[in-house]
Order: C-alpha cells, then sequence, then structure tokens
C-alpha cells in the first residue's frame, strides 16, 4: 500500500543518516505530508516521538559499536550528534544504565531499539463519521503559541482556559467572519519544529479578513478539500479522533494529507460535538 510504502521510506531514509544530520522535513517531504503531521502521525503510530526514536536509535547503534570494536568515545559522540563526550555518556547511561566505558566489558547490560517498521493492522469496527467539504481561500486571526508534541493534550487545554479568563473569545468573536462554514473559535494546528522540544505552533482563532489586532497574527488558508470528522463529547474526544485520523482513516481513505494547517473547530456545548477539519489530496 502506497502509505506503508511511503512512510518505510521516510523511516529508511532517516535511518540511513543516524550517523550524521537528519532532515526531518526531507523526511516528511519523503511520506508526503507535513512536518507538522509527520510528527503527529508518528508519535500516535510508535508511541514515542520521532525525535526519541532517534535518540535510541543512535544510543543502540553506539552501544553495539563499543562492544563489537575499538572506536574512542568522543569519535562516537561526535557520529552520532553530541557536542562533547560529557553529553553522550549522560545520555548512554541514562538509556542503558552504564557509562560508554563499562558498556566494553564482558557481561555489560545494555538495551537494543530495533528498527521501527509500518504496516496495516486491522482495528476496531467503529465508525468515523466524516464528508468531504469543498473550500475557497480563507483566513484566521488569532493568538499563537508554541505547543510541545508529546505535552499537546495537555498543554492546550490551559492555553483554552487562559484565553477564557483574559477575554480572548470576546475579542475574537468582534472581528468574525459573518456566515462563514468554519466558524466559531478555532484551534489551528500548524508548523512543525523538530528541536529539542519538538514543537508546533497552536494558534486559538477565528475566520476573520480583517487586519490582526496587536498581538494576533493572521494566517491565509488556500482553496482546498477538506476531510471534516466529527467527535462526540469534549476536547477528549478530538485527542481520540487525532489517533484514528493517522492510524484508521489515513492508510485506507483513497486520501494524502495536503500541505496545510488543520484545524480543530469548538462548537457550542449544547451540540455535545466538536470537528476536525484536515486538509486532503485525492491520491
Amino acid at each position: 500500500m502506497d502509505w506503508v510504502d511511503r512512510m518505510n521510506k521516510a523511516i529508511g531514509y532517516i535511518e540511513d543518516r543516524l550517523a550524521g544530520e537528519v532532515d526531518y522535513e526531507a523526511a516528511a517531504r519523503i511520506a508526503c505530508c507535513s512536518t507538522y503531521h509527520f510528527q503527529r502521525m508518528f508519535s500516535f503510530i510508535a508511541g514515542v516521538s520521532l525525535s526519541e526514536y532517534v535518540r535510541r536509535r543512535r544510543l543502540t547503534l553506539a552501544a553495539f559499536e563499543l562492544q563489537n570494536g575499538k572506536i574512542k568515545v568522543i569519535d562516537l559522540a561526535l557520529k552520532y550528534g553530541y557536542e562533547s563526550p560529557e553529553a553522550f555518556a549522560r545520555a548512554f547511561q541514562n538509556l542503558h544504565g552504564t557509562t560508554p566505558t563499562a558498556a566494553r566489558s564482558a557481561g555489560a547490560k545494555l538495551k537494543a531499539y530495533p528498527r521501527i517498521s509500518f504496516q496495516i493492522s486491522i482495528q476496531g469496527v467503529a465508525e468515523m463519521n466524516y464528508r468531504i467539504e469543498e473550500m475557497p481561500g480563507f483566513s484566521i486571526v488569532g493568538v499563537q503559541e508554541k505547543v510541545p508534541m508529546s505535552r499537546a493534550f495537555e498543554v492546550v487545554p490551559g492555553l483554552w482556559a487562559n484565553a477564557a479568563q483574559d477575554g480572548l473569545f470576546g475579542r475574537l468573536w468582534d472581528i468574525r467572519a459573518d456566515d462563514h462554514p468554519v466558524s466559531g473559535i478555532l484551534g489551528v494546528c500548524a508548523d512543525g519544529d523538530f528541536g529539542r522540544n519538538e514543537e508546533f505552533h497552536y494558534v486559538l482563532s477565528i475566520v476573520s479578513d480583517r487586519s490582526p489586532p496587536e498581538g494576533m497574527t493572521k494566517r491565509d488558508f488556500p482553496a482546498a478539500t477538506w476531510a471534516v470528522f466529527e467527535a462526540e463529547g469534549g476536547p477528549e474526544g478530538l485527542a481520540e479522533l487525532w489517533r484514528r485520523l493517522y492510524t484508521e482513516w489515513v492508510p485506507v481513505s483513497g486520501y494524502e494529507l495536503a500541505y496545510v494547517p488543520a484545524i480543530e473547530r469548538y462548537l457550542p456545548p449544547e451540540e455535545n460535538r466538536n470537528e476536525l477539519w484536515v486538509a486532503v489530496v485525492p491520491k
């Protein structure tokens, strides 16, 4: 299947560059998706962040080299992207529970994390309610924050709570575009940063054609095809929907993920549901 092949090729690209610099944006392009979607998709499927996977694989290979060769620790540290032998030794001990020097000894207990591979597995029979929408271009205006990928479902509710306390939603409502199909307060998930915390931008926003007030930012969306999914209940329903999007819908849908930020659309509480809007391209 195309999706499985692309993901495995992206992992192959990363594996070939563990001893050196990994270009995560290039890996995302091989997987035919944005860095944001690639980060999240990998985390949901593998159960760890991509940066953590790379760290474990590098330290696994480093342990093999220590046991089977005479390479110096300083050379090994530089080979696998550490700035100093001390930084490498700390990371090595955190993972393996022993020092690089002790790892050379016979009988040393070490950990090995194998290369990951992707395949389709049969999931549950629960339905996913979605529709396809064709939408002309539009703009959103709101407050943009950086969010660590690994803690998104912890951090984002706090952003909403702070926004409510600060009166942000009222200010957004005052600049809304009337009668737009993507009405209401939105959480826009954009970009992707493979730095230390593997972050993305989350924009608490509303559809608007106005110039952004002070402290806010504006983003323009192109005309696109959108897959719109319904999630019952509160934010926890959206969290589960994200997981199912990547692990169940994308691999078999006949659509590719477009290079466009995704949108969490929060509806009035009495509706007891929210929506996830993801731009897609037919295969």
